[in-house]
């Protein structure tokens, strides 16, 4: 897997194959389908930002690190990963900034090849910056061309060359040892085995792409861009394919994994990270973020929520403009309307918080009524502390729960309240500066 580019065009610091693609590095794409073919092992390639690349990608088992301390072609760069590879291996060549290529395609590949060398082509509406594939009267691969090197007539061919090869170890080896730097840009290319392998008598073959976008790299942002579109469009048809309805599928964002059931409805610029699962029925309104959530059959998300590590458990109202963080469980027939917050808060069914509130570190019981304004004080400035709230308990507006507190089941507490001590079960509590009328009082008057 080469990953030792720079990618001076991307004007980053951050090396090419750690740009991100759906908030996961291209490398990270490229190594799940590697991993997919079940390789005995992934030889990494690294050059610029290798230190970086390493740490982002981690010292996996099945990892082996390979330095290219100079960048003298592809060809090199296999080269230098060649003496830990066994003879009898077929390899498998990958870009590590090619991130839509799929486990089927490259099986295709390595299917076709056979003892021979084996590439992977695309045909596409615009070949500019590729290498062509050129190929006899008979269809066979003649050999490849690099544009830098290519004449009118061969820049005119549109099946170009992906970078992606396979051959056996031995074999590779031996046509790499002839392939000499005399080129355009004096380096050593994979690409020139092909001949190699012809003279040889070996076989050359170019499985084409279902997909020319398989074999799509970013060299700069647009590229990276336009990668991230097509990455979208493969997950929403994916999401469609599953029973999910999708009000435009050109404006839904999975940075991560969503799983949905039949019924799913997802209005326009969702946006969802992490890993998350939406059970039958859900529908999530107009520019929410969900990070991390399991919503349960019929939940309903309004627009402009952001929900994060949140649990429903079946049909429950959720916004327009809620913010739910991690560690919020609602039960079934719960709402959590707009301009609520909840943090590690549990609701029990059918409790309501309409709006207005912050509800942090407290578990509430069932048919629970939290009027607008109600506030969990749960922290000191020190410690954070929880607020228990029974049963079919009444907290009426602009009320205050200072942690640690408990609220009794059927308990009423009176709005404009500031609650420090338990509130007893089926009872009212209040606390309230005395209300007075200052007699004769006039409102100042601008001099």
């Amino acid at each position: 897997m080469l990953a030792a580019g720079k990618g001076k065009r991307m004007r980053s610091e951050l090396p090419k194959v750690l740009q991100p693609l759906a908030r996961r590095p291209l490398l990270g794409h490229v190594l799940a389908a590697a991993r997919a073919l079940g390789p005995e092992r992934i030889h990494l390639v690294v050059g610029h930002g290798a230190d970086e690349v390493r740490a982002a990608v981690g010292d996996a088992a099945d990892l082996d690190w390979v330095t290219q301390e100079q960048q003298l072609g592809t060809g090199h760069a296999v080269q230098m990963a060649l003496p830990g590879i066994p003879a009898g291996a077929q390899v498998l060549v990958l870009m590590g900034d090619a991130p839509l290529v799929s486990p089927e395609t490259l099986s295709a590949v390595i299917r076709d090849a056979g003892d021979g060398f084996g590439i992977l082509s695309a045909v596409v509406p615009e070949p500019h910056g590729y290498g062509r594939i050129v190929r006899g009267a008979d269809g066979a691969v003649e050999r490849i061309v690099e544009e830098a090197d290519a004449d009118a007539p061969t820049r005119a061919i549109r099946e170009v060359n992906s970078g992606m090869a396979t051959a056996p170890a031995a074999a590779l080896t031996g046509w790499l040892a002839e392939v000499g730097r005399d080129n355009a840009q004096g380096e050593i290319y994979l690409t020139d085995c092909a001949a190699a392998a012809r003279a040889g008598g070996a076989t050359v073959s170019a499985t084409v792409a279902r997909a020319p976008e398989e074999i799509l790299g970013a060299n700069d942002r647009w590229q990276r861009a336009v990668l991230e579109r097509e990455h979208q469009r493969r997950v929403a048809r994916g999401l469609c394919a599953a029973g999910a309805t999708l009000m435009d599928p050109a404006r839904i964002d999975v940075r991560g994994t969503l799983t949905v059931a039949a019924g799913v409805v997802i209005d326009v610029n969702a946006v969802f990270e992490g890993d998350n699962a939406l059970a039958e029925g859900v529908s999530v309104g107009a520019h929410c973020v969900l990070t991390d959530c399991r919503l349960g059959p019929g939940t309903r998300v309004h627009p402009h929520s952001v929900l994060e590590g949140v649990v429903t458990e079946g049909e429950c109202d959720i916004g327009p403009f809620a913010r739910l963080r991690p560690g919020t469980v609602l039960g079934r027939e719960t709402r959590v309307g707009n301009f609520v917050e909840t943090k590690k808060a549990v609701l029990g069914r059918g409790s309501k918080a309409s709006h207005l509130s912050y509800l942090g570190d407290t578990e509430i019981g069932a048919e629970v009524n939290i009027g607008a304004g109600t506030i969990t004080c749960n922290y000191d400035g020190v410690n954070k502390h929880r607020t228990v709230i029974g049963d079919r308990a009444f907290i009426g507006s602009d009320t205050q729960l200072v942690a640690p507190v408990e609220v009794g089941a059927g308990a009423t507490i009176g709005a404009g309240s500031t609650i420090t001590k338990t509130a007893p079960p089926d009872a009212l509590t209040l606390s309230r500066a005395r209300q007075v009328t200052v007699e004769n009082w006039k409102r100042p008057k601008k001099k």
